[in-house]
């Protein structure tokens, strides 16, 4: 994974970085933090859990990694681990490099076939007044696919009004905006003797519900729980059939009868 993206400075302990492996040793790997361009020691100990009888059967050199990270001295020693990040944090490390990858793509199209100029100069004026507002340039794009940044925005962080405008408009173009998505676990249950076929009807009657714009995602979740997932565009639209769904829920299940509740998912 090639990026021109850098952060300054050394991570925080606990972040979770990508590396690139550069050395193996017997009971130590030597990687390099590939956003940071400083290096960092994976001690056997923390390849991977139990016990390890050949370290090159995990980690070889030129493999990328996700790594989380230990400690960072005052010298500069930075210690990692890799059998600590878990299958959720790795999963959004390689997501948060892919989408960043593509933000390059698009300044790098922007240089060679619009701007007809150096694509590394033209990434830098970009990326670097981005980079003061926003962990990564991808972030700032997505603001202005959601129409959370004009072009003033841009020139206002200090990119030259000629390829603000002209980054706007390809970055309108070649993203598209994010599924907006509210979650949370439904409690339904009915206390009627045939509640397992109330419950089942109630659920069909829910997922009616959905539109051409809204998807509902309804899921299992145990002991009388579900995993209920409302997904558009916007979140207005999400919000009103949300609503929908608990008002039905509130006429259709009385109180003497069933009991439901519904916990959003804040995240």
């Amino acid at each position: 994974m090639n990026l021109l993206y850098r952060r300054q400075g050394y991570p925080e302990e606990g972040e979770i970085v990508l590396c690139r492996v550069v050395k193996v040793n017997p009971h130590s790997a030597f990687v390099n933090l590939e956003e940071y361009d400083k290096q960092g020691l994976i001690h056997i100990s923390e390849i991977s859990p139990g016990r390890i009888r050949n370290l090159s059967a995990y980690v070889k050199p030129d493999k990328i990694i996700v790594c989380k990270v230990l400690r960072v001295y005052s010298n500069g020693h930075i210690d990692l681990s890799l059998r600590r990040v878990t299958k959720i944090q790795h999963r959004n490390k390689i997501e948060q490099i892919k989408q960043e990858q593509t933000a390059e793509k698009i300044i790098e199209y922007l240089a060679t076939q619009i701007l007809k100029t150096d694509y590394k100069e033209l990434y830098y004026s970009i990326a670097k007044p981005i980079l003061k507002h926003y962990d990564y340039v991808y972030e700032c794009f997505y603001d202005i696919v959601d129409d959370e940044l004009s072009v003033s925005d841009l020139k206002k962080f200090g990119i030259k009004p000629e390829i603000a405008e002209k980054l706007y408009e390809l970055v309108k173009e070649r993203i598209k905006p994010k599924k907006k998505v509210v979650k949370g676990i439904l409690k339904l249950m009915s206390f009627e003797p045939n509640g397992v076929e109330v419950v089942r009807k109630l659920m069909e009657k829910l997922l009616s519900f959905k539109t051409k714009d809204v998807d509902i995602l309804i899921k299992y979740a145990g002991s009388a729980s579900y995993l209920v997932e409302i997904i558009s565009d916007n979140y207005k639209d999400d919000e009103a059939v949300l609503s929908k769904m608990l008002e039905f829920l509130e006429k259709n299940l009385p109180r003497d009868k069933g009991a439901f509740e519904f916990v959003r998912d804040e995240k």
